[in-house]
């Protein structure tokens, strides 16, 4: 028999209930899915207003060293500078408007454009132009430098800002630090960078994970690996979470005595045997809780700031307003849902999978970045259903039937993320700008 290891006090993620705002049950329009006058006032009022993952440091752990990423119409350069300091510059050379790097990375040692070598530093300051004397005009640095957007850095991630007034990252993130900073989320590695182009909203995808509603018909192999019933859901002024119990079943399923292979291979995975558990498949979530505290300085990963919940569950975090995080103990499946430049129809999913790194390890190479379009790739069972899904429900979203959204109190963290939106597009975030 185990023995179960206490854990030691210090910061942990807090796992209580949080208290339930009022939002009110009215159905949420469908325009907003499928209009572009509304895609425009997301643009104007929240998409230039809010925080947003750029890249990993790990991406750019160099000086010289850049990254390019799209939100919208807009590319954005994020450079390391001599100082080591990562930078995000407007990707756009002030001359005639050319971007200043076409490719997604890279090293440099300044920034050149190609199209009549105008070169910034690795600060975006212009230092030098060809046949500078035949701009009558002149040429000021002040004036012609690439344009810096706001940036900031937390959990090894770098965070931009298009408003230069916004406020700190860490007041936007709000709750979020202090819930993940003990998963460390410096010693990630990414070991899956994927794109893939979506024929629906971004705010579509968004929905579908925050809620289990889905499970049942969408992901019914689910059932027989997690309890898609008892789920907590906390709701925080911008940012909202669920917590996923796994390595269990669902009661829709009903009482369950062989573990499903999709179980067992996870035992496998970590050491254990999951023949013993025949009969007794309730038990494996508190026998996995108990086995990896127990072997903690084996697996080489800090489990002291997480309870035994979340050694074994998936706590589910969404950071307003497209970054959606399954946090486990010793991984992070992450999603960045980035609107299409024109249509509302369409979407950019960014999935990143990583692994914790365990003490003393070396660090996995980056992989390579991929960029398809739907049906192209596999993301794996599970997300390849939502991704067959989705398109349908976008397209339902223009029926002349369809008048908006009919959202259950278990689909509330949805309703949340559009009282947030709101807030940014009409109420008192947009009034405050």
């Amino acid at each position: 028999m185990v023995a179960i290891v206490r854990v030691k006090e210090s910061v942990r993620t807090p796992a209580m209930k949080a208290p339930e705002p009022k939002m009110g049950s009215e159905v949420i329009p469908h325009q907003r899915y499928i209009s572009p006058e509304f895609m425009k006032l997301e643009w104007e009022r929240m998409w230039t207003k809010v925080w947003l993952v750029g890249c990993r440091e790990e991406e750019i752990p160099d000086v010289g060293d850049y990254i390019t990423t799209d939100i919208g119409e807009e590319s954005v350069l994020i450079v390391r500078g001599e100082d080591g300091v990562a930078r995000a510059l407007y990707n756009v050379c002030n001359h005639r408007g050319n971007r200043v790097k076409f490719d997604e990375c890279g090293n440099a040692r300044t920034l050149q454009c190609a199209y009549h070598f105008w070169e910034y530093d690795l600060t975006g300051k212009l230092i030098f132009l060809p046949d500078e004397t035949d701009f009558h005009q002149g040429c000021p640095p002040e004036k012609l430098s690439m344009k810096p957007i706001r940036t900031e850095t937390w959990g090894g991630f770098v965070w931009f800002n298009l408003n230069p007034d916004a406020e700190p990252l860490m007041d936007y993130l709000g709750v979020i630090p202090e819930h993940l900073d003990p998963y460390h989320f410096e010693n990630l590695a990414m070991t899956m960078d994927v794109t893939v182009e979506w024929d629906c909203n971004w705010k579509t995808s968004v929905d579908a994970f925050n809620e289990v509603y889905h499970v049942q018909g969408i992901h019914p192999e689910l059932c027989y690996t997690i309890d898609d019933v008892d789920v907590q859901i906390d709701l925080y002024e911008k940012h909202n979470r669920y917590l996923v119990p796994f390595k269990t079943h669902s009661p829709r399923v009903g009482e369950q005595t062989e573990v499903p292979e999709a179980l067992a291979e996870e035992l496998r995975a970590i050491g254990m045997d999951p023949q013993p558990f025949t009969g007794r498949v309730t038990e494996i979530r508190r026998a996995v809780q108990v086995y990896k505290r127990a072997n903690e300085k084996a697996f080489g990963i800090d489990y002291s700031g997480l309870n035994d919940d979340q050694l074994s569950d998936d706590y589910h975090y969404f950071i307003f307003p497209n970054i959606t995080l399954n946090v486990h103990s010793d991984s992070l499946l992450f999603f960045r849902q980035r609107p299409h430049e024109t249509d509302p129809d369409k979407m950019y999913y960014d999935v990143r999978m990583f692994q914790q790194v365990p003490k003393g390890a070396e660090r996995p190479p980056l992989p390579d970045h991929e960029h398809v379009k739907h049906g192209e790739r596999s993301l794996g069972l599970v997300l390849d259903q939502d991704s067959v899904n989705l398109p349908h429900v976008q397209k339902g979203m223009h029926s002349a039937a369809f008048q908006g959204l009919w959202i259950s109190h278990q689909e509330r963290r949805i309703r949340h993320m559009h009282k947030t939106l709101m807030d940014y597009v009409e109420g008192p975030i947009a009034n405050d700008a």
